[in-house]
């Protein structure tokens, strides 16, 4: 099993824990993390740029002049995208749709190798618990610096009981909490850190049980 250095609060190591291999020592696949990472992005994406076509657009549906004998060029429409005001062709419109279909177990493979990831490049920072006198965003900023997160990016994977942590981390710029239990490759990739409490790592075997069981067939 892989070990890593547990820490508190002010940033002084506590002791060692073991960690689950089938968890944090996935082999890396970049393929994967890619594919899921392109897919998660894209089911947030919203189209908001739209533009009229020539059905859409305001105007009278009456030809502007007959056929031929006016020397000018034939038209049927005022609402042509040859027409000043007229409609737009080929243009954005809100009716895109930038989703992608991933399976369940594509997604928990690729949030195990971002994890693995983590670990293996040294951003990925394990706690004891989150013990705090107040609940102060100033005595959170002192966390992250005694940690040597400072001023980058981090993850807080908060477990169940530690919901206090977002109160106090909410102010503070490039810094994102989320239940670890919902933690995905999008948020995994966006963040420089991860840092997580030991109850946060037991969440995360709870999570992925099914991927122990498996390997224990196999």
């Amino acid at each position: 099993m892989m070990r890593v250095t547990v820490k508190n609060i002010a940033g002084e190591d506590v002791k060692e824990i073991s960690l689950k291999d089938f968890i944090f020592d996935v082999p890396k696949n970049d393929a994967l993390v890619h594919q899921v990472y392109v897919a998660q992005s894209g089911n947030k994406r919203i189209a908001i740029a739209h533009t009229k076509d020539r059905a859409e657009r305001a105007g009278s549906g009456i030809k502007p002049w007959r056929q031929k004998g006016t020397g000018r060029a034939r038209s049927g429409s005022v609402r042509s995208p040859l027409w000043r005001k007229g409609g737009v062709t080929f243009g954005p419109t809100k009716d895109r749709n930038f989703s992608k279909n991933t399976t369940h177990k594509m997604r928990q493979k690729a949030t195990m190798i971002a994890l693995s990831e983590k670990i293996r490049q040294g951003v990925f920072i394990v706690l004891d618990e989150w013990r705090y006198t107040e609940k102060k965003t100033k005595l959170f900023a002192h966390t992250l610096s005694a940690l040597g997160v400072g001023k980058k990016s981090a993850l807080l994977a908060l477990a169940a009981d530690e919901k206090h942590v977002s109160l106090m981390s909410r102010n503070i710029p490039k810094v994102e909490h989320m239940p670890v239990e919902a933690i995905n490759v999008l948020q995994l990739l966006d963040r420089e850190y991860v840092v997580v409490t030991e109850a946060g790592i037991k969440a995360l075997e709870a999570r992925f049980a099914a991927w122990e069981r498996q390997e224990t067939k196999q």
